[in-house]
């Protein structure tokens, strides 16, 4: 049962996001973002609450039109994520979604036009209570800066991002987190190191337009696994051009895997090979899919067979090692007495981790309610 993580995260100064925190401290907090087209109310407001069903803390809806923002309006009202609004070319959209109650606004300074632009959306902000995010992306930087690094480099994005910081630290506004995405891991990556040494405002994370879904979360998991694991990062996106839901399951993948935050089952499964006595994979694939509604952090282990089985089982919530017929069934690292039925493997899994997650679920209420006593 690992459950600390070694990492010593970069201090940073709070914001907030609706009621989400966001650095000093707080759970780096898991975005996606609508692909719908935000005119089609319907369609947007199911892809929301699809993503608030996976846990995801904050939602980006690109506000493309002042149409667009008509729809948004009607959008908020209807969700229970805080919303960010995702503005390019025209600041005007930017002032009337603040109107509307947006809890975020995420505006390119690549596009959205001259800092008196940029001090009336400022204004807005601050008049709404609003954040703000910078968001920089080095396939859209500033025409000078192009012209002067003749391609995106670490220190262009850099730039361009503390070009931007400077204008909201001479406006007085501190309510705004930033951040510097790349499709190039090492470019992205290298972005964030130098940021990240030059303010203590929340950082984003992301590699931008990173791919499909299985390319785009070897290469987010790459790139934003080396920030995370520096302590860089407040807030993360994992940009997939597959189903958003798929981005938040990744994104909290990897949070769990560095052991930063912990939300559903940790699944740790063999391989296989021929000394499996149980169909690990087809155990593994069903549990995933039953147990997705499941949030209560826990290790589960299934190992096909004694080799390794026993040893990952004393450090796993649930655990069970493979053997003919009957597997061994571990449970907070102890073997118990009771053993699974090979055949009938996935419906005894799925009752044993249940139970566990209640019994663990009444704990922590217990537990709550004595320090609340106090």
């Amino acid at each position: 049962m690992h459950n600390e993580s070694p990492i010593i995260r970069r201090k940073s100064t709070r914001i907030y996001v609706g009621k989400v925190p966001i650095g000093d401290g707080a759970p780096i907090a898991v975005q996606s973002m609508t692909n719908t087209k935000t005119t089609d109310v319907d369609a947007t407001v199911a892809q929301i609450r699809a993503l608030e069903r996976v846990g995801v803390d904050i939602v980006r809806v690109s506000v493309p039109t002042m149409d667009a923002a008509e729809a948004f309006k009607l959008i908020k009202q209807q969700s229970n994520v805080p919303l960010v609004a995702d503005i390019h070319f025209d600041y005007r959209i930017a002032l009337k979604v603040a109107e509307y109650g947006v809890d975020c606004l995420r505006i390119n300074p690549g596009n959205i036009g001259n800092e008196s632009r940029i001090r009336e959306v400022v204004a807005s902000a601050r008049d709404h209570n609003i954040p703000i995010r910078i968001g920089i992306n080095g396939g859209s930087l500033e025409k000078d800066i192009q012209e002067k690094y003749g391609e995106p480099t670490p220190e262009a994005l850099l730039e361009s991002a503390m070009r931007h910081v400077d204008i909201l630290d001479r406006l007085n506004f501190d309510q705004f987190k930033v951040s510097v995405k790349a499709s190039d891991v090492f470019l992205a990556v290298n972005s964030y190191r130098l940021l990240a040494k030059q303010i203590n405002n929340p950082l984003h994370l992301g590699i931008t337009e990173a791919g499909g879904a299985r390319s785009g979360s070897v290469k987010s998991a790459i790139g934003l696994g080396l920030l995370l694991s520096e302590g860089i990062g407040d807030t993360l996106r994992i940009s997939l051009a597959a189903d958003p839901v798929e981005e938040v399951k990744v994104g909290f993948d990897i949070l769990k895997s560095l052991r930063i935050r912990a939300r559903g089952i940790n699944f740790i499964a063999c391989p296989t090979c021929s000394r499996q006595e149980f169909d690990v994979i087809g155990t593994v694939n069903a549990l995933e899919e039953r147990l997705e509604d499941l949030i209560t952090p826990m290790d589960v282990s299934i190992i096909g067979c004694v080799v390794n089985g026993p040893g990952e089982a004393l450090v796993s919530t649930i655990g069970v090692t493979g053997a003919r017929n009957q597997s061994g069934f571990y449970e907070d690292g102890v073997r118990q007495r009771e053993r699974f039925d090979n055949k009938n493997m996935i419906d005894q899994l799925e009752a044993k981790i249940r139970a566990k997650a209640s019994m663990l679920d009444a704990n922590n209420r217990i537990t709550i309610n004595l320090l609340d006593d106090k």
